[in-house]
């Protein structure tokens, strides 16, 4: 009698998240801390990420960092909260993206034909991560993929690079940004590399895998494929996005598994003080030991650790960098202000200002 085997279980996908961009367009915010630990819906940014691919069934994940590398391991951890191991490997110098998914190598596992799925640590992302990877194990015509690329459709491409597929989701080109796109498909920041193709990146060298490698595997004959999935998606790069990312998280329009959607429309901490009679609302964060003073208004900003907003004060579509102050009746709208900044009693700043470090206006 022959015993029929039976297909064996891929083994779990480990990811990668490239975290180790200096958030110059996040500045005066970035100026001590990572851009991938500012507050999004009232947790650091990279525990959405961490926590949908641990859903996605995930177990290893590399951190790749290098800006302010020491800050990420004492907020994070060793990834046991979300069931995942988590490493973290230093870039030294800046290697682009492909030279930090390369630099980080070593520490995945040595299979050639396992999942890696990668992340840009700036993306907020609600599209159908299993349905990619399922995907990508499927493969075209019995050809094993070699790399999947999430892609996003947008109304109008013309800001972006675009990324042309045929019928069976082969991609065909990467064009850069044009006056009159060859399609309104877009790269979305998140990737399934097979593990042999990683180490095809030339090691120690600066790369871009959106300019040099994956051009270079299309034009190799390599299989690179792209997953069309316009779910919620968005580029937290500027303080603006930054705000209008947190206000989805908290008003349940981002779909995420780290934190829930709150009814009350705002996520104030517990060890936060509000006064009774202030009003905070719009999907805003109240970060631990911030303070709302009485009479205040809070609609639609990200207040952090340990800033103040005084009696009869305005903030809307704002973002408060620790210890950030905002005197009684001074107005902000669409403002970012860096660590300590002071906005005096009274004070009304040009709608989407930005306040340095420790700077007093």
């Amino acid at each position: 009698m022959t015993e029929t085997s039976q297909p064996s279980t891929p083994a779990a996908p480990e990811a990668v998240i490239v975290a180790g961009g200096f958030g110059s367009r996040l500045l005066p915010l970035t100026a001590r801390r990572p851009k991938h630990l500012l507050d999004v819906g009232g947790v650091p940014f990279l525990e959405h990420q961490i926590a949908r691919l641990a859903e996605a069934g995930v177990e290893h994940i590399v951190l790749a960092t290098s800006y302010h590398a020491d800050m990420f391991a004492p907020v994070l951890g060793d990834g046991s909260r979300w069931g995942v191991r988590l490493d973290y490997v230093l870039e030294e110098e800046p290697l682009g993206t492909g030279g930090a998914i390369r630099n980080v190598a070593d520490a995945l596992t040595d299979d050639p034909d396992g999942a890696v799925i990668i992340l840009n640590g700036d993306v907020l992302s609600g599209h159908d991560l299993p349905g990619q990877l399922a995907d990508f194990r499927s493969g075209r015509r019995g050809r094993r993929v070699d790399v999947s690329l999430h892609l996003v459709e947008v109304e109008d491409a013309r800001a972006f690079g675009c990324v042309p597929t045929d019928d069976e989701g082969r991609v065909l080109d990467f064009v850069e940004k044009s006056d009159d796109p060859v399609t309104n498909q877009i790269n979305a920041g998140c990737y399934i590399f097979r593990r042999d193709v990683i180490d095809t990146i030339e090691a120690g060298e600066v790369v871009s895998v959106e300019r040099q490698t994956f051009p270079d595997l299309v034009a190799n004959g390599s299989l690179v494929v792209g997953f069309v999935d316009s779910a919620y998606w968005r580029d937290v790069g500027t303080p603006a996005a930054l705000v209008a990312a947190s206000q989805d998280v908290v008003l349940g329009l981002a779909p995420t598994p780290a934190v829930e959607a709150v009814e009350s429309g705002a996520r104030i901490h517990p060890r936060a003080r509000v006064g009774s009679g202030a009003r905070v609302s719009g999907g805003s964060v109240v970060m631990e030991d911030a303070r709302i003073a009485d009479g205040a208004e809070v609609t639609g900003s990200v207040v952090m650790t340990g800033a103040s907003i005084e009696a009869g004060a305005r903030v809307v579509d704002s973002v408060l960098g620790p210890g950030a102050q905002v005197g009684e009746k001074a107005v902000l709208m669409a403002a970012t202000l860096g660590d300590g900044a002071v906005i005096s009693a009274g004070t009304t700043l040009p709608e989407g200002e930005r306040m340095d470090v420790e700077t007093t206006r």
